[in-house]
C-alpha cells in the first residue's frame, strides 16, 4: 500500500493543485471564461518556471555544480532578450542600450516581424548567459560547494546592482516595458493569451526533449558520474573540469531562455522582480520538491509550487480576517519553507525520484527483448564431426 500510494503521489499532488486553482477560480467568477483565462495564465507562468528548473536541473541534478545565483541568469535573460526585441528609445523616461527590433526583419516572407526578432532575442540571451557561465566557471568551479554556492549569490546580486544603478544600461529601477510579443497580429484581443501559453509549453517541451536526449547519452551519464564520484570519472581519463563547465554553461543558457520567455509573456520587466527569493529560491523549491535529476520532477516541481503561489494570492480575495489577510504573503513564504524541509525529511529525493537508467540504445534493447516469447525454440547442438 505505501508503494503504492509512494507511486500516486505526483499525480495527486498535480491534481490537488489544478482542484485548488480552478476550485476557487470558480468560486470567485461563477464564470467559465475567466476560469479558462486565469488557469492558462497561471499555466504559462508554470512552464516559464519550468524552462528555469530544466536549467538548475543540469547544474545541480546532473553535474553536481551548486548554483545559488539563478536569480541572476534570470534576469541576464529577460533583460537581453527584451532590449533586442525592442525598437530603439532614448528620453527622460526610458533610455537603455540596443533597441535592435526594428532591424530583425529582414525576411521578405512569412512575415519574420512576427516571428524572427523573437528567435533571436532568446538565442542571444541564451548566448549572453552562456558566456557568463562560461567565464565565471574558469574561477569558481574549482571551489568547493558552499564557496561556489557564495560565489554565484554575489554574482547574482552585482548584476542586480548594476541594472538598478545603471539608468543608461537598461533604465535602471524604472524597467522596461512595451517589449514586443510574437505573433500578436495572429490572435487579437484577450485570445493571445491563449496563443501564447502554448508557445510557452512548446518551448518548455522543446528544452525538455533536447535535454532528455542529451543527458541519455555518453555525455550525459559523464556528468552523472562526476556528480557521484570526481575522483573515480578523472580516473577513468575524463577531462572533470570541462564537463562540469559544460553543464553549467548549458543550464545558464537555458535559464536565458526561460528568462526571454518571461519578458515576452509580462511585457513589462524591472529588477524587484528577479530577487534573490523569486528568483533563485522559489527555483530552487521546485527542483526539491520535484525531485532532482529527473527532467519530469523539474516540471512537476514548477507546476505545483507555483500552483502554492497563485492558490495564496487567490486567497486573498476571500473575506480573511485582517491579521491574516495583511500577513498572507508571509504565511506563504513560512509555509514553503515548511514544505521544503518536510519534502527533504519525509521524501528527499523529490516525488519523481531520478531514474536508473543507462542510455538510450539499453533502454530500446531491453524492449525488444522483452517482446520476443516467452518460448524460444532452443538451437540445435552443433555436429561434432566424425573421426
Amino acid at each position: 500500500m505505501k508503494r503504492i500510494l509512494a507511486q500516486l503521489a505526483p499525480a495527486l499532488a498535480a491534481a490537488a493543485v489544478t482542484a485548488a486553482i480552478v476550485g476557487m477560480t470558480a468560486e470567485q467568477s461563477h464564470d467559465l471564461g475567466s476560469v479558462l483565462a486565469i488557469f492558462t495564465s497561471f499555466l504559462t507562468v508554470a512552464a516559464i518556471l519550468g524552462i528555469l528548473a530544466l536549467g538548475l536541473n543540469v547544474q545541480w541534478g546532473y553535474t553536481g555544480v551548486f548554483n545559488f545565483g539563478v536569480a541572476g541568469f534570470f534576469l541576464i535573460g529577460a533583460y537581453v532578450a527584451a532590449i533586442v526585441t525592442k525598437s530603439p528609445e532614448n528620453n527622460d523616461v526610458s533610455q537603455y542600450i540596443g533597441g535592435f527590433g526594428d532591424k530583425l526583419d529582414f525576411l521578405p516572407f512569412l512575415a519574420s516581424d512576427q516571428w524572427l526578432p523573437f528567435i533571436v532575442g532568446m538565442a542571444v540571451a541564451a548566448f549572453a548567459c552562456a558566456l557568463l557561465a562560461f567565464l565565471l566557471s574558469l574561477p569558481t568551479l574549482r571551489l568547493r560547494e558552499d564557496y561556489l554556492a557564495i560565489t554565484t549569490i554575489g554574482v547574482a546580486e552585482v548584476v542586480r546592482r548594476v541594472v538598478v544603478e545603471e539608468r543608461g544600461l537598461v533604465n535602471g529601477t524604472r524597467g522596461l516595458g512595451g517589449i514586443p510579443q510574437p505573433l500578436d497580429s495572429v490572435v487579437s484581443g484577450g485570445d493571445y493569451k491563449y496563443l501564447f501559453a502554448a508557445l510557452a509549453v512548446a518551448v518548455l517541451l522543446l528544452v525538455y526533449v533536447l535535454l532528455e536526449r542529451g543527458i541519455r547519452s555518453p555525455w550525459g551519464r559523464v556528468l552523472r558520474a562526476l556528480r557521484e564520484d570526481e575522483l573515480t570519472t578523472a580516473a577513468s581519463g575524463k577531462n572533470v573540469f570541462a564537463f562540469k563547465a559544460q553543464g553549467f554553461v548549458l543550464g545558464a543558457a537555458i535559464m536565458g531562455v526561460g528568462g526571454a520567455v518571461y519578458a515576452y509573456e509580462t511585457r513589462a520587466i524591472s529588477p524587484e522582480t528577479f530577487t534573490h527569493f523569486f528568483g533563485t529560491f522559489v527555483i530552487w523549491s521546485m527542483l526539491i520538491v520535484g525531485g532532482s535529476g529527473n527532467n519530469k520532477g523539474a516540471i512537476l516541481g514548477a507546476y505545483i509550487i507555483w500552483g502554492f503561489w497563485q492558490a495564496t494570492d487567490l486567497l486573498q480575495s476571500y473575506d480573511l480576517p485582517e491579521a491574516l489577510s495583511i500577513r498572507i504573503s508571509f504565511f506563504r513564504d513560512f509555509s514553503l519553507g515548511v514544505l521544503i524541509v518536510a519534502m527533504l525529511l519525509l521524501r528527499p529525493e523529490g516525488l519523481l525520484p531520478e531514474e536508473r537508467r543507462v542510455s538510450i540504445w539499453v533502454d530500446r534493447r531491453v524492449r525488444r527483448l522483452r517482446r520476443l516469447p516467452a518460448t524460444m525454440p532452443e538451437r540445435p547442438p552443433p555436429a561434432t564431426p566424425e573421426i
